[in-house]
């Protein structure tokens, strides 16, 4: 289902925030770094800390190098961590299942350890991250910036949250998707971008690229 209408000037650039314990060497970020190659674009897929409010400074800081209206991109608590940024800076965001109570997600994690498979971080939660979390946490969002992509059979999260705190905004369901979506990514990539004013080829994926 899609709904609402977006018709931002063209992103500048794409900035895409990974997950929680994920990483920027991921597949999604992979495909992003690939779709923006092949459209000559300047993207970032910063490697975040663990702890929220460190994350966002980091993200923000990428911004002003990705032109004056970048796109930003992200997945689950990177989708959390995009929306901030998108109604700060006053721009289009692509969220694929995104976090909308974190808070609430790491209260249950709270002595828990992690480690991250991308980096070989080793980290615990503390009572910090879900007060850094409840900080940042907005009450409402402006939802016609953003586009967003939902796993009906979300694992982690409940998509009706995201449905419901953005509502208006133009939506994706993809039926009996997960948490990660990792399978179908590259088949909504073009959706996602075209959010943003750019235009990938219908099916893309990285492997139809063009050569460099």
């Amino acid at each position: 289902m899609l709904s609402a209408a977006w018709h931002p000037p063209a992103a500048s650039g794409v900035l895409y925030l990974h997950g929680f314990n994920s990483g920027s060497a991921s597949p999604k970020a992979a495909l992003v770094r690939e779709a923006c190659a092949w459209l000559g674009l300047p993207c970032a897929t910063p490697q975040l800390p663990h702890r929220p409010a460190a994350a966002l400074v980091l993200a923000e800081s990428w911004l002003a190098r990705l032109g004056p209206r970048p796109l930003v991109v992200g997945s689950s608590m990177g989708g959390f961590l995009a929306t901030l940024l998108a109604e700060r800076h006053d721009l289009a965001g692509g969220l694929i299942n995104p976090a909308v109570a974190p808070a609430n997600l790491v209260a249950k994690w709270i002595g828990e350890r992690f480690d991250n498979p991308y980096t070989g971080e080793r980290f615990a939660i503390e009572a910090a991250h879900r007060e850094e979390l409840e900080a940042l946490t907005p009450a409402r969002v402006t939802a016609e910036r953003y586009l967003l992509l939902l796993g009906t059979a979300d694992e982690t999260l409940d998509p009706g949250d995201a449905f419901a705190l953005y509502r208006g905004a133009r939506t994706i369901l993809h039926p009996q998707g997960d948490h990660g979506l990792a399978a179908v990514v590259a088949d909504y990539l073009p959706a996602i971008f075209a959010h943003g004013g750019l235009h990938l080829p219908p099916g893309w994926s990285g492997s139809t690229a063009p050569e460099t």
